[in-house]
């Protein structure tokens, strides 16, 4: 993992003055290590019986889409307000630097159904948490894991996720 720790950018003051954005593109962009992510969280899950990968707006829809595709599993997609065209329900967070919210579709899940939810980063944790109620408060579903390639411990993201079993990659 240290070879994943030496690819992944720091863009300082992004997406405002104070905050150091952790930039995954290169480790997109490099196939060797790209496919070792994917593998070794296909290995993970593996035997799980995951029905569906839930990805995070944006970057967590990339290792969604890929997770579920090689577990043969569904994938499900958390956006920003507005932007799913179905019938959605609605969660709002805080961030790091402000607040937001998040939505999926009514019919995107149902009750009982195994579920990984991925995304990029764990940093404040805030949200991975709106994502979570979300899936527990309108689907009943079961939240096998949360899992994160990059986690910031220092903003203690955790510490809103308590009862949810979480996997990180890689740690800053």
């Amino acid at each position: 993992m240290e070879t994943l720790k030496q690819i992944i950018r720091d863009i300082p003051d992004f997406p405002k003055p104070g905050v150091l954005f952790k930039d995954i593109t290169p480790l997109l962009g490099d196939p060797v290590q790209f496919t070792k992510v994917v593998d070794h969280l296909k290995e993970r899950y593996t035997g799980k019986k995951i029905d569906h990968v839930v990805g995070i707006e944006a970057r967590g829809f990339i290792f969604a889409a890929t997770l579920a595709y090689a577990l043969g599993a569904g994938c499900v997609i958390v956006r920003k307000p507005g932007k799913l065209p179905y019938k959605t329900f609605k969660q709002t967070y805080d961030l790091e630097y402000g607040s937001d919210a998040v939505e999926i579709h009514q019919d995107a899940l149902k009750e009982g159904e195994r579920v990984v939810v991925i995304d990029d980063v764990l940093a404040t944790g805030g949200t991975m948490a709106a994502t979570v109620d979300l899936i527990r408060g309108n689907f009943k579903a079961e939240i096998v894991e949360a899992a994160f390639i990059i986690e910031l411990e220092f903003l203690h993201g955790r510490d809103k996720l308590k009862d949810l079993p979480m996997y990180s990659l890689i740690q800053f």
